[in-house]
């Protein structure tokens, strides 16, 4: 007997409306408040698929107890999915009816337990499905059979078994009816279960907004949705059409209309992948892009330099101008811009000339290793556990970011204190936004208030963040020119206060060279602040524009030295990797990384940098975030779970603290053996490469080995061992 959908009721907030599982026993006030919670995205615990929609994991609080989740965001935006979404409803509606159908029908997906519609036509819909644990998107598993990989990736799993379930299962869901229009490899699920057989094996169908619901499927329908998946070796192919049709009953007119479908759509989806790249680079051009939907618009009436709102996820501000009208901009500033070119290009060649002078000494003296440090953003909650995660962390230079425009420090006063009672070196940031820019009144006010404040607790303040980016609200250098002057008349009446600018953010070192050299200025750094985030689609060993990270940091200490408003000091404040976590992310689904990907760089990084000699500190940024985090927030956003990154550099702290580099040693190309020693006159290795397994020698056997977290693994009999994209340390006899 078919279960029966469970009863459903309405609801209506005004800005959001839907339905509403009646079993999850919320009402009224306490089923408003649990949907706001968990339309926002800072609700989620997991990232399940970024991409134009997003689905994150979440945990629904329901008088009977927690419920796992996962929330899909649709966007409405946009002419076309307005006019859908009025004509036919919006994709969270057809997801939440069809599933709703599919159970009534007996079909496997995940429970649909709320729809939440936007009152705004452009507003997203969000639909809620209960989530199911241990399933496995078919994507990874066909990739692998497609490479006769599956035994090795997925050993529990009877491929055959699962492509004859997978056949028999679609054959139920068009049996009832059902014509998904959306069969990827990646709304196929299965449960990787060791025990899972012929009989046994779980699989679910998701994603079912485009599936429409009729009396009958023709031949050419249901070949449609078999032919989507990702099935390219023959042998798979004709077991997935036996489980479909039946044993003995693949007819040559249902194998022919499969395989001329399946060439066919394959092909149309590589070449309609190609032509929404060249008009997505065009639209890019001529439209600005559309926000996430957490993101508030602009105001109406702010001009083109204005549309700058702040993005509490990624904690940064977003520009809503898009390309041309930011050109248009930058046009109106054109004479400043050639001035400040100019400046450049006259800088530009004894800028060189110290750059090869550097690059020729390099690593001829040792560089004890004291340059590490973290970020930490502003009004932290949890300060003990914070501190309790820095006191793990074994790092003692704290950054902590403090926002002007914010009218509340006291929290970040009361960390700052303890830190520096702790024994911390404590240096702080002071970001501007658009208002601060166009209110030098109000900036100087700000700035009084938090010199008088942090002063006692640090020395080091960084004036300005990420200057060259409009969203950050300096479009003219003259205007940022201006918050330094101020800044530093404040800051220089305190004894012993250092200032640091200009914290330019990517490899964009024309600007800090043209800041630098500016004339007229009546300030000075004393030490130059960068944001080097190199080049995060890879790794920091990558070159761009034919700088590695070596030698952009090499390339910033030559700025500094023959700046005309620098001392010859270089601080990288800011850097990281993001994480593959949504509107989390700072900057972008192209540049981010998986956790392992991040620990490695971080610790590469660091090496490479900091040995170089060039590089006074360089700041992580940040301790407790979503989206590029050591640690991933709990759900009061303090210090929760440890990412292997916050592992990592726990470790080189503790591997390399007191120790000084001495310099690196021959290895094959494409891996690195940097050599320590301690002040007891012990020696160490660094090791790693840029990607596989790297056979290397060292200069004495080793007596202990740790793997990147810490770990330690059985030591090699002689001096060669094996080096590894993840930094390996190596403690050497004798």
């Amino acid at each position: 007997m078919r279960p029966n959908p469970p009863a459903i009721e309405s609801f209506d907030f005004g800005d959001f409306y839907g339905e509403a599982v009646v079993s999850l026993g919320l009402h009224g006030s306490a089923l408003e408040d649990e949907i706001r919670r968990l339309i926002d995205p800072a609700a989620a615990t997991a990232t399940v698929h970024w991409g134009r929609n997003y689905l994150y994991r979440a945990a629904l609080d329901a008088p009977a107890g927690k419920i796992e989740v996962v929330v899909k965001q649709f966007r409405n935006q946009g002419l076309r999915a307005r006019n859908l979404r009025r004509w036919r409803g919006s994709k969270a509606e057809r997801s939440f009816r069809v599933a709703r159908r599919f159970q009534a029908a007996g079909l496997p997906t995940p429970e649909a337990l709320i729809l939440v519609e936007s009152a705004a036509a452009d507003g997203p819909s969000f639909f809620i499905s209960r989530h199911l644990d241990g399933v496995v998107e078919a994507r990874y598993l066909l990739r692998a059979a497609n490479q006769d990989r599956q035994e090795e990736a997925f050993p529990e799993v009877d491929f055959e078994a699962f492509l004859r379930a997978s056949g028999e299962l679609l054959r139920r869901v068009h049996n009832a009816g059902f014509f998904h229009r959306d069969l990827s490899i990646g709304n196929l699920l299965f449960a990787a279960d060791p025990n899972a057989g012929d009989s046994d094996l779980d699989l679910y169908l998701v994603d079912l907004n485009r599936t429409r619901h009729q009396r009958r499927l023709s031949l050419s329908q249901r070949t449609r949705d078999l032919c989507r998946l990702a099935l390219f070796v023959p042998a798979h192919r004709e077991l997935f059409l036996v489980g479909y049709w039946g044993e003995g009953r693949v007819s040559w007119l249902r194998r022919a209309f499969y395989l001329a479908y399946h060439h066919g759509f394959h092909f149309r989806i590589a070449a309609k992948k190609r032509i929404r790249a060249a008009l997505g680079r065009v639209r890019g051009w001529i439209m600005p892009r559309h926000a996430h939907a957490h993101i508030p618009a602009a105001d109406p009436q702010a001009s083109m330099r204005d549309r700058i709102v702040w993005d509490p996820l990624s904690d940064q501000p977003h520009q809503h101008a898009g390309k041309v009208q930011k050109l248009a901009v930058r046009s109106a500033d054109a004479p400043d811009l050639l001035l400040h070119t100019a400046t450049f290009l006259a800088a530009a060649p004894r800028i060189w000339r110290r750059y090869r002078r550097l690059k020729r000494n390099l690593y001829r003296r040792p560089v004890p290793w004291q340059g590490t440090g973290i970020c930490l953003g502003p009004s932290q909650p949890d300060p003990q556990g914070l501190i309790a995660a820095l006191d793990d962390l074994g790092v003692q230079n704290v950054l902590l970011r403090l926002c002007p425009w914010q009218d509340d420090h006291d929290a970040d006063e009361e960390l700052a204190g303890e830190l520096k009672r702790r024994g911390y070196e404590l240096a702080f940031a002071l970001p501007q936004n658009r208002d601060l820019v166009r209110d030098p009144q109000r900036w100087r006010g700000k700035i009084e208030e938090l010199a008088e404040r942090f002063t006692p607790f640090g020395r080091h303040f960084q004036i300005g963040q990420a200057v060259n980016r409009s969203k950050w609200g300096v479009w003219r250098m003259p205007e940022y020119y201006r918050l330094v002057s101020i800044a530093a008349e404040v800051l220089r009446t305190y004894p012993g206060v250092e200032i640091l600018g200009p914290a330019v953010i990517d490899f964009e070192l024309h600007f800090t060279a043209a800041i630098l050299n500016r004339s007229g200025m009546d300030w000075r750094f004393d030490a130059m602040a960068s944001l080097l985030y190199v080049d995060r689609r890879g790794a920091p060993e990558n070159p761009q524009a034919s700088f590695d990270t070596v030698d952009k940091v090499i390339l910033l200490q030559a700025i500094a030295e023959t700046g005309r408003n620098c001392e010859p000091r270089s601080w990288i404040t800011e850097f990281n990797w993001p994480l593959r976590e949504g509107p989390h992310s700072p900057a972008g689904k192209k540049v981010s990384v998986d956790e392992a990907a991040q620990a490695d760089y971080l610790a590469r990084y660091l090496l490479l940098t900091l040995a170089t000699g060039t590089v006074e500190r360089a700041y992580w940024w940040q301790l407790v975030a979503r989206g590029y985090g050591l640690i991933a927030p709990d759900d009061a956003g303090g210090p929760g779970v440890r990412r292997p990154s916050f592992h990592a550099f726990a470790t080189l702290e503790r591997q390399l603290r007191g120790h000084t580099f001495l310099r690196p040693l021959e290895a094959p190309p494409g891996s690195y053996l940097f050599l320590f020693r301690g002040e007891d006159g012990n020696e160490r290795v660094a090791g790693w490469c840029n990607e596989g397994t790297r056979r290397v020698r060292l200069p004495r056997p080793a007596e202990a080995v740790f793997e990147i977290d810490g770990t330690p693994i059985p030591t090699p009999d002689g001096p060669d061992v094996e080096v590894l994209p993840s930094v390996r340390y190596f403690h050497l006899n004798g």
